[in-house]
């Protein structure tokens, strides 16, 4: 995905990698079924971080978790990209 932020902004300058996603999730408001997309994320970050509260093995739910914000990205560029082709 082209927007994205990348693991060395996020580390070398959170508060700009903070604004640059929130900048991107202002799109949800363009989407037909917000919800439909974002609860799933919500409820999988949930569950990944109480089922590995206190424990030392890799995050067995992170291709489910990743799979969704890619949808919600992938609905979101549309969002945008139909938004621009409209102002043309």
């Amino acid at each position: 995905m082209g927007w994205a932020i990348g693991r060395a902004a996020v580390t070398g300058n959170p508060e700009l990698a903070r604004r640059k996603a929130l900048e991107k999730l202002q799109g949800l408001a363009g989407l037909d079924d917000p919800e439909s997309l974002v609860v799933p994320i919500l409820i999988d970050a949930i569950l990944m971080v109480e089922s590995h509260r206190g424990a030392r093995h890799p995050f067995t739910q992170l291709p489910e978790l990743t799979d969704a914000v890619d949808a919600l990205l992938r609905e979101l560029t549309l969002t945008e990209k139909a938004a621009a082709w409209a102002a043309e």
